[in-house]
């Protein structure tokens, strides 16, 4: 067991010292404004008109959605200039269709040549979870295999783990490494949209956000995970929102804390007071507005407008650059640490889609650069939590082991917001920035065998 925290640099080996930038309580207090908690009337209709496969959402909130997608296509556009002018002159536009395009996690998995299963989760109230096994690598080991459980981020899904070639998705690496590797789906992405008594076409179904995927989806995968393997504990690693669940399952829930053997938080995110991501917008957006402009249902799901742009826009060769500034305009990516030819196979997977709801609880988090519970305004808090105000989740109060993955380019998940996190984690026995690395790095980058996979691997063995 390591009981010394220690932070490792990307350009060399050396151990330091973390030095947090301190962020003092009126820089804190310039964060915070007020909002409104006004209730938007619900703006159902009725029509059969579709945009992206959503049926029944209001037409507002259809309207909406796809102006969101032209936006989020007409910003990388701009931010592609010349490539986009070069391939509109260009004889050569269409590149071979990647089959992966096409294909769910388990096909995907299979066409490398692993083994893959796919379990269903029963969740307490009653949502179904598509999680995705990969029992072992292409050669299986001799032994006890640990289990990992992998977590993707907001508007992602479980591919994000197996989207790259064997050699720089971690989730292959994990199972050639010896690891019996478990990869889920939050409720509501485009692989856990069903629920034993709702529709994805009515609004209870998306009454959600993080605090559920936390405090109801994470105990019912890890428990799974558990009575399927007969292990007594598992090793989760999280990605973005994957890392937010759990900081607030952990430090709420005792019981699910002492099953996980060691906490691998990448791009780690429990405030976003700093975050510089162009989707932090919404948050200037009173909640009633939104709820009015999105509707009460899902948002960003996998569309057949976001497929139809994935197989006709990006399997143009040169094309690739626009459809890989789309992640920029959603979180930001180097260019040169991503894969552009894999673009079309990101696309067609990410986004996957969460409720509205969720990005609302986003956007509270901006304003409160806390890490709460879901705000439903003073009279709803008093049914909820028995209190005016959201109750807090306090990170100091998480007890697991965690290693923390943090990059200085992170427009997301902040360098700022990462300091303040680093003093307010107990058990936090290693620390590694790569100075270089974006948000997507962590998931998709050309250098993560080289930059992160060797720690990871390493901590695994010295935790078995």
């Amino acid at each position: 067991m390591m009981k010394m925290m220690y932070t490792k640099n990307y350009r060399g080996s050396d151990l330091a010292p973390v030095y947090p930038i301190n962020v003092s309580k009126s820089q804190r207090a310039s964060l915070v404004t007020s909002r409104r908690q006004t209730k938007g009337k619900s703006r159902r209709s009725r029509s059969q008109l579709m945009i992206g496969g959503f049926r029944e959402r209001s037409a507002r909130g259809q309207t909406m959605l796809c102006v969101l997608v032209c936006v989020l296509f007409l910003s990388a556009l701009v931010h592609s200039g010349p490539a986009v002018s070069r391939a509109w002159h260009s004889d050569d536009l269409q590149q071979e269709l990647d089959p992966e395009v096409g294909m769910n996690i388990t096909e995907i998995i299979r066409r490398w040549g692993y083994p893959a299963e796919e379990h269903q989760v029963l969740t307490e109230d009653g949502y179904i979870l598509g999680v995705n096994r990969i029992p072992w690598g292409l050669k299986p080991s001799k032994g006890a295999r640990p289990a990992v459980f992998l977590q993707h981020g907001l508007l992602a899904a479980g591919s994000n783990w197996i989207t790259n070639p064997p050699t720089s998705s971690l989730g292959y690496v994990l199972a050639d490494a010896g690891y019996d590797v478990w990869i889920g789906n939050s409720r509501g992405n485009t692989w856990s949209r069903k629920h034993r008594t709702l529709s994805p076409y009515e609004d209870e179904f998306w009454r959600f956000s993080h605090d559920e995927l936390a405090l109801k989806d994470l105990p019912a995968v890890v428990d799974h995970i558990l009575k399927v393997t007969g292990q007594e504990q598992i090793f989760y690693i999280g990605h973005s929102q994957g890392t937010t669940i759990a900081f607030m399952a952990f430090s709420t829930l005792p019981e699910l804390a002492s099953k996980i053997r060691l906490f691998f938080g990448l791009a780690p995110v429990a405030t976003v007071a700093f975050t510089g991501s162009p989707m932090t917008k919404l948050s200037f957006l009173p909640d009633a507005v939104i709820w009015d402009l999105f509707g009460r249902r899902d948002f960003l799901p996998q569309s057949a407008m976001i497929k139809w742009l994935a197989e006709h826009v990006c399997a143009k060769h040169l094309l690739s650059e626009l459809c890989g500034n789309i992640f920029f305009v959603l979180c930001g990516f180097d260019e040169k640490n991503l894969n552009m030819t894999r673009t079309p196979v990101y696309t067609t997977h990410c986004p996957a889609g969460t409720s509205v709801q969720n990005m609302i609880h986003w956007a509270q988090a901006v304003h409160t650069g806390r890490l709460m519970a879901f705000d439903f305004g003073a009279a709803g808090n008093m049914k909820h939590y028995n209190q005016s105000t959201p109750p807090e989740y306090r990170v100091q109060d998480m007890k697991v082991p965690t290693a923390l993955f943090s990059g200085g380019q992170d427009t997301l998940a902040d360098s700022k917001d990462v300091a303040v996190l680093l003093t307010q984690v107990p058990n936090l026995v290693y620390h590694q920035y790569i100075e270089h690395w974006e948000h997507l790095d962590f998931i998709w980058g050309l250098d993560a065998p080289e930059q992160m996979f060797p720690a990871v691997l390493k901590l695994l063995q010295e935790y078995r």
